[in-house]
């Protein structure tokens, strides 16, 4: 059961989970929702969760963009998920990356592993996270999940490359698509012995 008064919420990664990945992209014409989400954002938002996009863009470190860049991209994302019938509570970027050309922009504690973005939103949004989760495609989400202490759903899709193990990093479950990874969080969500 969620804290009283706190909602329960499910954290998702954008690149390569939520939105097809387009490297460093900030043109909102390229961005389209990825295969099955606009099915995980219906399913996620009739159970009463609260969606927040947490996603790491180094490409403002990098010099690539600047964060005023993403301000569009918040936009189209919001756009993308109402248009799947669904509302975002929040969306919380990380523009910072250990080399960045700035030397402000190298540390910080919001970066995925790091699970500074998701205690930020729960503290912001009034968020209960021993009920929620975190959906990602690589093991940095997971293990920013766990360290944030929600249960994690690893969409196993091929972007995970490196495959660097750790207990921080074992997700609760493991699946091949969004559709799965929605049907686990709400199936979840139901108390033992009550059905729909």
């Amino acid at each position: 059961m969620a804290l009283a008064g706190r909602r329960a919420a499910v954290f998702l990664d954008k690149d390569g989970t939520l939105i097809e990945n387009v490297p460093y992209n900030v043109r909102p014409e390229l961005m389209k929702l990825a295969p099955g989400a606009d099915s995980l954002l219906r399913m996620l938002a009739d159970a009463g969760f609260a969606l927040v996009v947490v996603s790491n863009q180094s490409g403002v470190a990098r010099g690539m963009f600047e964060a005023s860049a993403l301000d569009a991209v918040e936009q189209r994302l919001r756009e993308l998920v109402e248009a799947a019938g669904a509302r975002l509570a929040g969306v919380y970027w990380c523009t910072h990356h250990p080399k960045a050309l700035d030397p402000a922009l190298r540390d910080c504690t919001c970066r995925k592993p790091a699970a500074g973005m998701l205690l930020r939103a729960a503290d912001e949004l009034d968020l209960d996270l021993a009920s929620s989760w975190m959906v990602g495609d690589i093991l940095d989400d997971v293990e920013a999940g766990n360290r944030a202490g929600v249960r994690t759903v690893l969409l196993d899709i091929g972007n995970e490359t490196e495959w660097v193990r750790s207990p921080m990093r074992i997700p609760t479950a493991t699946v091949s698509d969004l559709h799965s990874a929605a049907t686990i969080i709400v199936r979840a969500r139901v108390p033992a012995g009550i059905q729909s």
